[in-house]
């Protein structure tokens, strides 16, 4: 299996250079340069397999011969022990047709922790066979941060350096971070936004000479193998409801596009698919993009959904890649553009594609506040203000084929002040977390400066 840049100026690499390089040095994405595929018979058996067997197959299929079967297994289920709940990802129902998929059962609380407890051990395989050591720099709107920290906390062969947008994510999901004591994890509150982080960490990777100096690595939806380990549960939530015999649709809260693009991913492969409905806050991007054609960066405003507070999504670049059938060149046109002026027209070709498969809405505050409380009232169900912007935006959207699935991507304890203004009843961490708030924080304050945070890095991995 070989993976190629969206920019395609990069030469085509294996699985584990994809994995330990996260972005091409182009500065494009990686992708498979053909997407492996699973057959419906198989696809049908994975409703009565264990979740680590399924991760292990679909990873497996892109890792290739790369990494032993044996092992990426037994990875997995190291990595899925770590969630209290046996079946990883669980289904609850709200009302005919409509279920949550819970992706909140890993150890920071959120759905980064399904792809961030395997990427971890990839990283301890693969960075320990070569005798090497990475630096890991990764940006978060609230949640990647805190899952990043908390799979790679005191591992041996990695350091991290987090970088979040000071006074935009909620203490829970600061604390998460802040509150590791390992020498191997630096935090970053950076004066800025999500975007202003996330346009740092892209520049750090195309200075080559920081790269090879504290040998970079990035574990942001940028990396690959992030798209592999969240396609996993499309398939085992899909055939928990009947699938591939009958389509199943979703609905994702989004902010960077990684976790619907796992849908994608999920799809390329073989999943039958009715549509996947994005769903965002004010940070729009992708909502427009969805219903107009035109890609277009707007002003970053904070609301109570902060992982979602977005306005450039970093995986879309992948989906346009697909779209414009992979020509490399327009591809890095187009971003090349967006980089400059904001803003992309997407091909009508492309966008025709695109709306096959994908719908966009945006969700205000104040409805997004109206779902909590109602999803309370009517199910008994206390969700965080990210999964209540998905059940709000299918309020609005007729036509979507089969069951749906919610992708609830946080426990509401993580926005306990938003949830409790809507709902009226403030939500309490589970009991192996109970004790953040009394822990000692630890991060450090920088301007949103590109070469500021670059000299912070080196020093980090020269200590």
């Amino acid at each position: 299996m070989r993976y190629v840049s969206t920019r395609g100026q990069a030469p085509s690499v294996g699985f584990v250079d994809a994995v330990l390089g996260g972005l091409a040095p182009d500065g494009g994405l990686y992708v498979p340069e053909t997407w492996p595929q699973i057959s419906a018979q198989e696809i049908a058996g994975f409703a009565e397999r264990p979740y680590a067997e399924v991760a292990a197959r679909v990873i497996g299929a892109f890792a290739g011969d790369e990494i032993a079967p044996a092992d990426l297994l037994e990875m997995c289920q190291e990595a899925y022990s770590t969630f209290t709940h046996a079946a990883v990802v669980p289904l609850t129902q709200l009302q005919p047709g409509l279920f949550i998929a819970e992706l909140f059962h890993g150890p920071s609380l959120a759905f980064k922790d399904v792809a961030m407890q395997i990427l971890a051990r990839l990283y301890d395989h693969l960075l320990g066979s070569q005798k090497r050591s990475q630096t890991i720099l990764c940006a978060t709107s609230g949640d990647t941060g805190g899952a990043a920290v908390e799979a790679f906390r005191g591992r041996r062969n990695a350091r991290v350096v987090a970088l979040f947008p000071e006074g935009r994510i909620s203490e829970v999901q600061r604390r998460f971070m802040t509150t590791a004591s390992e020498a191997n994890v630096a935090c970053v509150a950076v004066k800025g936004s999500f975007d202003d982080c996330q346009a740092i960490v892209k520049q750090a990777f195309q200075d080559q000479s920081l790269r090879q100096a504290v040998d970079l690595s990035g574990v942001n939806s940028i990396n690959f193998a992030r798209i592999a380990a969240q396609a996993v549960y499309y398939f085992t939530t899909a055939t928990a409801l009947g699938a591939p015999s009958r389509k199943v649709s979703f609905c994702v809260p989004s902010g960077n596009f990684g976790d619907a693009f796992a849908g994608y991913a999920a799809q390329r492969m073989g999943l039958p698919m009715g549509k996947i409905l994005v769903a965002t806050n004010a940070n729009d991007i992708l909502a427009r993009t969805f219903e107009t054609g035109r890609y277009a960066r707007g002003k970053v405003c904070q609301t109570m959904s902060p992982a979602m507070d977005i306005q450039s999504a970093s995986n879309f670049e992948r989906l346009y890649f697909e779209g414009v059938n992979r020509e490399a060149t327009e591809t890095a046109r187009a971003f090349a553009a967006f980089a400059d002026s904001g803003a992309i027209d997407v091909p009508p070709q492309a966008f025709a594609a695109m709306r096959e498969l994908f719908r966009g809405v945006s969700v205000s505050e104040d409805d997004t506040a109206r779902a909590m409380l109602r999803t309370l009232n009517e199910t008994g169900e206390l969700i965080d203000p990210h999964t209540a912007v998905a059940i709000s935006a299918l309020r609005r959207v007729n036509g979507i084929e089969g069951p749906v699935v919610v992708m609830s991507t946080a426990h509401p304890a993580k926005f306990p002040e938003a949830v409790a203004k809507a709902c009226g009843v403030t939500p309490e961490l589970p009991r192996g977390v109970a004790t953040l708030a009394s822990r000692p924080e630890r991060f450090d304050r920088l301007p949103a400066d590109a070469e500021t945070i670059k000299a912070y890095v080196r020093a980090f991995a020269g200590a």
